[in-house]
């Protein structure tokens, strides 16, 4: 009798799931599936799979997004275009890919390789976009083919407690460190990018020749040439400063009082300030003629089976709402968008955070990008060469 239930109860439940999936078959609506690819640290697979992803389905019902991630810097940049140039070469008419999250180096590769739709212009947030990393990357023309959708900044922090009339120039930077010996720190270029960004920093100052380095070109060896004495103005700069051990060092050496002023990360910054392992009244500054930054950008396949649903979700996540929300509040970047299109959306304590020392003017005006592979590559070697 016992065996007689048992088997009798294994039917029912069979039948009984069979005709709940029979009922779902016939009522369901099948979604589409975009593939969404992103390189980055893991909180891009965060971002996309657990923030980004829901709540854009949840607007967009029949519409899924599938998030797979890459990995950090230019290497995870790399995988995804190796993808999309794999799925040119074999002649598919539909690729794989749709949607991507990118570095600025990708957009060179796949912009040589004709892998890229050029939809930016077609969608309706386009309009709030007034970033020139919309326009030029590392000397390549990307308008059209990105949106970016977070820009990373480097800028000075400072303690106001003892940096009264923080240096608005590199030049006023200069006396300031020379009048504070040992109270400017940074990583030269060893352990983070803001110490990189500061070298950077310089050799654009001192050169004056920003614009051919990092936008225009066209490399010359005999530039690189000329540098020995910006390298050894920077030597001796270095003499009064405090080399810390990379980004979070310096924030720790700035917390601790060891040193007064140095360059940063400003979502790193922030999301120290915001875990309590920052002083609140430490301040921030972007001195003349600039600092570099980077953005990461939204681009879509060229051969996308979904074009208008893959515009759809760039169009949601560069939204002023979502920008707001998620990209500024949540993670502490600055948004991809123009910051004065997100005031309304987010609340006044935090746009005044964010924006209360480096306005959306001042990145307009003082964001730069980072140099042209063979510039910067030489920038680097130069630092060691002329550096002890």
């Amino acid at each position: 009798m016992k065996r007689f239930f048992t088997l009798f109860l294994g039917l029912l439940i069979l039948s009984t799931g069979f005709l709940a999936a029979e009922g779902t078959a016939e009522g369901r609506e099948e979604k589409t599936k975009l593939i969404y690819m992103t390189a980055g640290d893991v909180n891009m697979l965060a971002l996309g799979q657990n923030v980004l992803g829901p709540q854009f389905s949840k607007k967009y019902p029949s519409i899924e997004v599938m998030t797979i991630h890459t990995g950090p810097g230019n290497a995870g940049s790399q995988l995804i275009y190796e993808k999309m140039l794999a799925e040119k070469k074999s002649g598919k008419e539909k690729w794989d890919v749709d949607v991507a999250m990118v570095h600025q180096i990708f957009l060179k590769w796949a912009l040589q390789d004709d892998l890229l739709l050029n939809y930016a212009k077609d969608i309706e947030t386009w309009k709030y976009i007034t970033s020139p990393f919309a326009k030029k990357s590392l000397g390549v023309d990307v308008e059209g083919y990105a949106m970016p959708m977070f820009h990373s900044q480097t800028v000075l922090a400072y303690n106001p407690d003892y940096v009264k009339n923080p240096p608005r120039t590199f030049e006023e930077l200069v006396a300031w460190v020379k009048a504070n010996p040992k109270k400017f720190g940074y990583n030269g270029i060893k352990g983070g990018m803001s110490g990189v960004s500061f070298t950077v920093a310089w050799v654009c100052w001192k050169t004056g020749k920003y614009e051919k380095y990092a936008v225009t070109g066209p490399f010359e060896q005999s530039e690189v040439d000329g540098w020995r004495g910006v390298f050894e103005d920077l030597a001796e700069f270095n003499r009064n400063v405090t080399i810390t051990s990379g980004n979070v060092g310096t924030l720790d050496a700035l917390n601790r009082g060891e040193i007064w002023m140095g360059p940063v990360w400003v979502d790193m910054f922030f999301t120290f300030m915001a875990e309590g392992k920052m002083d609140p009244r430490t301040r921030l500054v972007l001195p003349s003629p600039g600092m570099p930054g980077q953005p990461m950008y939204f681009v879509i396949s060229k051969k996308t089976a979904y074009p208008e649903e893959s515009k759809k979700f760039v169009e949601f996540v560069t939204s002023p709402e979502i920008q707001a929300r998620e990209i500024v509040q949540r993670f502490n970047w600055y948004p991809g968008i123009d910051g004065s299109y997100i005031e309304d959306a987010i609340p006044a304590e935090v746009f005044n955070k964010i924006y209360q020392d480096v306005t959306p003017k001042d990145l307009q005006e003082k964001g730069l990008a980072f140099p042209l592979a063979d510039y910067f590559d030489a920038m680097l070697e130069s630092y060691e060469k002329w550096i002890k």
